[in-house]
């Protein structure tokens, strides 16, 4: 009877000690569970220690590894299981150098390998893009006998393309007999981070059975690499092949939706998680926020976010962004507010989406305020970004002078980002001399960027100086840099229509042509009179500088989307630069005259046009 009660007693609090971890959430929490178990003599227990690390490093909590580690050096001669149960956690963590610094401590302590250890510690060489410990860890992969293990020649194609080596990793992947959909998955994973797309894609259409893997590392690798065309098209595809998405391929499906501005292929996607009932992870929330933020649905923005239970400080920080986007500042700030009441503390992001709200929207004290209080409220150190936010926030409002004392007491080295955002709005507020001055320092900076070039020339023809503009615009083609030419897409029925400016590529330009020379009559008797004043790049005609405007992308795109929509349809327009004065103005007299609503996204923000109206107050 005694020994029963010895065993019912150790199988009681190994069953309490289980059932009090999957309960718990805080490091303190944990401490109290690992005095537990010292107590109870189960820290001698092999099994128990085991679920406890396991725990651990399965944790979603950043101070449970450190903790496990503490825990772990404890060990006189810890067994390889919990070797490789460490190098695992640190290779999935922020910190996987610590993975190949417990292996050179395996590997002193002479501790046995498996077939388990060497895929650990390769992942963190891929995480760390680690190519010589990569080639070090091959020759014990062969010296140890596992060179013919398909896991670790697995992760040894994958680490190898992860850094570039895609010969050495091409090598072994030929050598495998059978390669199974785990190598065909590691090689093309490797390609894809590098964004070689088209060896990725030549790779991917060769496999003969592809699994969600496979799909979702291409179409991830599309939109990393910014072709969100293609990660859509191959979106489509995968579903036309009757294999299931996961959340990680729809998370990147309406990234690509969000860039392209793509809201009814987002809806789908949306409704889609609906039906089939997929868990709400935090990662799909946030990107569903963001994918309406900037498809300009703000309200369907928020009834995400309203949906999400555990609202993460991510959740909160795609929403404050969303309503910088939109010029929303005063809610924005609403919600920062909102968010610390609830007790989930801002963090580097979300003091760039707060101030990006307030510079957008004028709110200069608000943004000052919010950037000092970065430091003293939250200890946290304000970033390259947050320096950027105040100079863009001065800027805009017209404090040149304070924003140019700003850069110069910066504690960190302004880039050509910062300096960018002044002479931007050194040509807002037409400040010649500075202008000129800060042209200077960009082109120097940063001489292969071509707008630094058509800034600074457009500067000198403020000033109707038209020798240093040809002369800035001179070296600019000497330097070879070719200035970014102004794209607008319309999306309609599913299809995204792009255009060009001047460009006379589409199929239905004739027609495009026609319908502007109505839109133009329109407009001319609501007395419009061409903007001209971003239009001079160097000593052109009046007529040459109308003709030009007239050829803008925005325009294009808007002209063809009247002529396919029904009267009353909402036009959805975007962007990849700054709109300009003219196509702003042109714009808010559509609206008027045709009864339209249009959202326009340019490169920063949006702007929603409603009878003759900007919701940007012409402030952007």
């Amino acid at each position: 009877m005694k020994v029963i009660s010895c065993s019912f007693t150790f199988e009681h609090n190994l069953s309490e000690t289980m059932s009090c971890l999957q309960r718990c959430s805080k490091q303190e929490e944990l401490k109290q569970i690992h005095a537990r178990m010292l107590k109870t003599g189960l820290t001698q227990d092999s099994y128990a220690m085991k679920k406890f690390l396991s725990f651990c490093i399965s944790s979603n909590s950043s101070d449970f590894l450190p903790y496990a580690h503490i825990v772990f050096d404890g060990f006189d001669r810890p067994d390889t299981f919990l070797w490789n149960l460490m190098i695992k956690g640190y290779s999935c963590s922020d910190e996987p150098k610590r993975s190949l610094l417990l292996y050179h401590r395996m590997l002193c302590c002479s501790a046995p390998h498996n077939m388990y250890t060497f895929p650990f510690v390769l992942k963190a060489c891929s995480n760390l893009s680690a190519f010589q410990e990569t080639t070090q860890i091959h020759a014990q992969i062969t010296k140890c006998g596992y060179g013919d293990d398909v896991y670790t020649v697995n992760s040894l194609i994958n680490s190898y393309a992860v850094t570039g080596n895609f010969k050495l990793a091409h090598l072994l992947f030929d050598r495998i007999p059978k390669p199974d959909i785990v190598s065909w998955n590691s090689v093309i994973k490797g390609y894809t981070k590098a964004g070689k797309m088209d060896s990725a894609l030549t790779l991917f259409r060769k496999m003969e059975e592809k699994n969600a893997i496979s799909w979702t590392t291409m179409i991830s690798g599309y939109v990393q690499a910014g072709m969100n065309k293609e990660a859509l098209q191959l979106f489509h595809e995968m579903q036309n092949s009757d294999v299931e998405p996961d959340n990680v391929s729809l998370a990147n499906a309406l990234s690509a939706c969000a860039q392209l501005g793509a809201l009814e292929q987002g809806k789908w996607i949306h409704s889609y998680l609906n039906k089939t009932r997929i868990r709400m992870d935090s990662v799909l929330g946030c990107v569903l926020i963001d994918m309406y933020a900037k498809c300009g649905e703000m309200e369907e923005a928020f009834g995400v976010f309203k949906n999400i239970k555990k609202k993460s400080v991510q959740a909160w920080t795609a929403l404050i962004s969303g309503y910088a986007y939109h010029g929303r500042g005063r809610e924005a700030i609403s919600k920062f507010m909102e968010m610390q009441k609830m007790g989930i503390k801002p963090n580097v992001i979300t003091f760039t989406a707060i101030l990006t709200a307030c510079s957008y929207t004028g709110l200069v004290e608000e943004g000052k305020l919010i950037f000092y209080s970065i430091e003293r409220d939250y200890n946290l150190k304000p970033t390259i970004e947050h320096y950027g936010c105040i100079v863009d926030l001065l800027g805009r409002a017209g404090f040149l002078d304070e924003a140019k004392c700003f850069i110069q007491e910066m504690p960190l080295k302004p880039n050509a980002v910062i300096w960018g955002a002044l002479l931007k709005a050194c040509r807002i507020h037409k400040n010649i001399e500075l202008g000129e001055e800060i042209g200077e320092i960009l082109i120097a900076m940063d001489p292969y960027h071509g707008g630094r070039y058509v800034h600074k020339a457009n500067i000198h023809a403020m000033a109707k100086k038209w020798d240093k503009a040809a002369e800035t615009r001179r070296l600019m083609k000497e330097q070879g840099v070719a200035k970014v030419p102004g794209c607008s897409t319309i999306s309609l029925e599913g299809t995204t229509h792009e255009f060009l400016a001047g460009d006379r590529s589409h199929p239905e330009i004739e027609k495009i042509q026609s319908k502007w020379r109505i839109v133009r009559s329109k407009l001319e008797e609501n007395g419009y009179v061409p903007e001209l004043e971003d239009t001079l790049l160097d000593q052109v005609d009046d007529e040459e500088r109308e003709a030009i405007v007239h050829q803008h992308s925005e325009k294009l795109a808007i002209t063809f989307g009247l002529i396919k929509t029904k009267p009353g349809t909402s036009l959805r327009i975007m962007k990849n630069l700054r709109v300009c004065k003219d196509c702003h103005r042109v714009t808010k007299l559509i609206s008027k005259i045709y009864k339209r609503d249009i959202v326009m996204r340019d490169r920063t923000r949006f702007h929603h046009f409603r009878d003759g109206k900007c919701s940007c107050g012409d402030y952007w």
